[in-house]
Formats: C-alpha cells, structure tokens, sequence
C-alpha cells in the first residue's frame, strides 16, 4: 500500500503539489492525469524517495519513509521500478549493456549469465532480436521496450511506475507499449503486478489503467474509475478527455 497524507512540495518556482492526500494498493492500475507542470512526475519521484515532501508523510506498506535515510529507503525502493520518460537509455552501450548494466555491479556474476538475463528480458518485452543494436539503431518504440526490460533487469517489483511512456510515439507504437503494459500487468488482484503511469495522453490511459487521477493547481481533484471520468461535470477535466468523450 502506497499513502500520501496531506502531501506539499515545492522546487524554486513554487508550490508544485498542495497537500495531496490518496492511497494505492500495489495491485492497482493507476494512471495520474494532467497537464505538463502539474505535479504528476514529482509524485513518482516522492514515492521512491528520490525526493522529499515540504510537509506531509508519505507511507510504504505502513511505514513512514518521508524520513527515512537513504540507506534504508533502497529496501523500498526494491518494490518499484520505474520508467523515465523517453527511455532514457545510454548512448554509448548496445540495448544488452543498457538492460543488464545494474548487474554489472555484481562482480563475479558469469557473463554467459548476464547475456541470458538480458536475452530473457528481452524476449519478454518483444525484442530479443535487438540485443546487439545501438539504441540510435531502434525505432521509439523499441526504445521503450529495452527502457522497460532494463528496469526489471534488477528486482521483480510489485508495482511499475510508468512517466509518459508513450510520449513522442506514433499512434501504432504507443499502442504496442500499452499492450505491454497490460501484458506486465496481467492477471487479477492481489496477486498481480500493478502499475502508476502519469501522462497526459489520455487515450493511452484508459488503455492500461481501471483508476484515474487528475492533478490541478498542485491538488487532486478527481479520482475514480472510467465510468466517473466519462461521467464527470468539470469543465476543466472534461476538455481535457475530451477526445475520449466522443
């Protein structure tokens, strides 16, 4: 279970979230909405602890990580994994190195045992055939499938956290990246892996996720199921699904 309570943080601009209050279980499918600037990265970094609240308490299967030292947040942090928008991916190492470079830090650990690791990530992301490829050799969609295999690559988390994962994408390769994300989130709960993605693509959305959020002025100030967001009467929230809404 994930537990924002009365949640604020600022960076040098300004208030950025303003005491924010939800919970999460893991095996929830959720997606956070809303316009760029709006918060909705930050809430990914907090969760992981790579960033700290201005005030509020931040709760991880019941204990308080807000305070946490970093030494003992990496225990934490081992039931997540995280996407960064654009894949991030190094340019310099083929999409292997890229997917088993944690395990690089193992020393000792086989290399015939690290090349099996990352072919298996990678047949499970749908591209295997793309082991000894630079990442400036794949289309933006492979991009994000190596992205997402190197992120499993070090723990099997209980819950994935996806930012904009199909930004920049056309329409065909983002829907093959929902299809994945479904696929990484497959079965029923509790038992399965859930997911947090934040976006603005509201069509990908409500692809992958069963529950919604939607951020403004740093508050939230919707959340409920695909049939609530349809039926909602915000004017704001509503031009903003617009485009699910015909």
């Amino acid at each position: 279970m994930i537990e924002f309570r009365d949640v604020s943080f600022s960076y040098n601009h300004g208030k950025v979230l303003q005491g924010i209050s939800f919970s999460a279980r893991f095996s929830e499918k959720i997606a956070i909405l809303g316009p760029s600037g709006e918060g909705k990265t930050t809430i990914l970094r907090l969760i992981l602890g790579l960033l700290r609240p201005d005030s509020g308490r931040i709760l991880i299967d019941g204990t308080d990580i807000t305070d946490l030292p970093e030494r003992e947040l990496r225990e934490f942090r081992t039931k997540f994994t995280i996407v960064f928008q654009e894949g991030a991916l190094f340019d310099s190492l083929s999409v292997q190195e890229n997917v088993v470079f944690c395990l690089r830090e193992r020393r000792g650990m086989p290399e015939a045992e690290i090349e099996a690791r990352a072919r298996e990530l990678l047949r499970r992301v749908g591209i295997e055939e793309a082991i000894g490829l630079m990442p400036e050799e794949l289309s933006g969609g492979m991009q994000r499938r190596a992205a997402i295999a190197r992120s499993l690559c070090s723990c099997e988390p209980v819950m994935m956290l996806y930012d904009e994962p199909t930004t920049g994408l056309d329409p065909a390769a983002a829907d093959n990246i929902c299809r994945l994300i479904n696929d990484l989130s497959s079965g029923e709960p509790p038992e399965r892996k859930g997911i947090i993605i934040v976006t603005h693509d509201v069509a990908a959305a409500v692809k992958v996720a069963e529950r919604f959020l939607y951020l403004r002025a740093g508050r939230v100030v919707f959340d409920g199921d695909l049939s609530a967001l349809k039926g909602t009467e915000d004017p704001g929230l509503r031009e903003f699904i617009k485009g699910i809404l015909k």
